[in-house]
């Protein structure tokens, strides 16, 4: 069982992830003078978390789901094994088998669940983005908790999409589902209502306070999030935001940037 200091650690900021360094679409968008000032980040944030903080809390959820349901089978065959050992090497043998499964049906369903993100993901910089993302989140992951079973995701030469990586983290961590998704509908805003205030000067405390405005609408987008991870990859939520993909593909030929998206 998590306590509430592991899902804070997991939502903070700080956390060596490199979220930091992006600001979600926001400097595209101030760029092209669509995102001004305070009602105009509101109306940013909310476009966000109804779309891209949707689809990545689904995704995440899911692979929370996928963890967890993993982990539960592997200790049943590990608890087969053991009353099965003094009947012979045949039970034992039968266990470890079905533990095998389990960790292949756990990794088939991760390789799924990258695909039908990327399928989502319009936009071939977003995608890089998302798995640069992952790969950092990843290796800070590995070091915290190193026998979780990141060994399951999909290996790929770009890496495997952050929502995914996050899911694990957090099944490692002991987070709920719920949590999972709630840490990264936040994740989705916050990074980005940061950026506004180093993009457009703003104030920081009526910053928080519109994110406190947003509160429960972060908190219906992960339930929503968490409810949907019960189907299958394919039946998650697409929801796209057409402008942010051409907002992106731009912002990536930029020489000079503040932000890496």
């Amino acid at each position: 069982m998590a306590t509430p200091s592991l899902l804070l650690l997991v939502a903070d900021g700080r956390f060596p992830a490199g979220a930091h360094a992006h600001s979600g679409g926001l400097e595209a968008a101030v760029a092209a003078g669509r995102v001004t000032d305070l009602p105009t980040l509101e109306e940013f944030l909310a476009g966000r978390l109804a779309t891209a903080g949707l689809v990545g809390a689904a995704f995440a959820a899911a692979a929370h789901r996928a963890a967890v349901a993993g982990s539960a089978g592997a200790d049943k065959a590990a608890g087969s094994a053991g009353a099965d050992k003094a009947a012979g090497s045949a039970g034992a043998d039968k266990a470890a088998g079905s533990a095998g499964a389990d960790e292949a049906t756990r990794s088939r369903t991760l390789a799924r669940l990258d695909a039908e993100l990327d399928a989502r993901t319009a936009a071939p910089t977003l995608r890089e983005v998302s798995r640069r993302q992952g790969r950092a989140l990843l290796r800070a992951g590995r070091t915290i908790w190193p026998d979780a079973g990141f060994g399951d995701l999909p290996t790929t030469p770009c890496g495997v999409h952050q929502p995914l990586v996050l899911g694990l983290l957090c099944a490692a961590a002991g987070l709920s589902r719920l949590d999972t998704a709630t840490v990264a509908a936040y994740g989705t805003v916050t990074g980005a209502a940061s950026a506004g205030v180093r993009l457009l000067g703003l104030d920081p405390y009526r910053v928080q306070a519109l994110l406190v405005g947003l509160a429960d609408a972060c908190d219906g987008t992960a339930a929503d999030a968490a409810r949907a991870a019960d189907g299958p990859p394919e039946r998650l939520p697409a929801a796209a935001a057409p402008l942010a993909d051409i907002h992106a593909e731009i912002h990536a030929t930029w020489e000079v940037r503040l932000f890496a998206s």
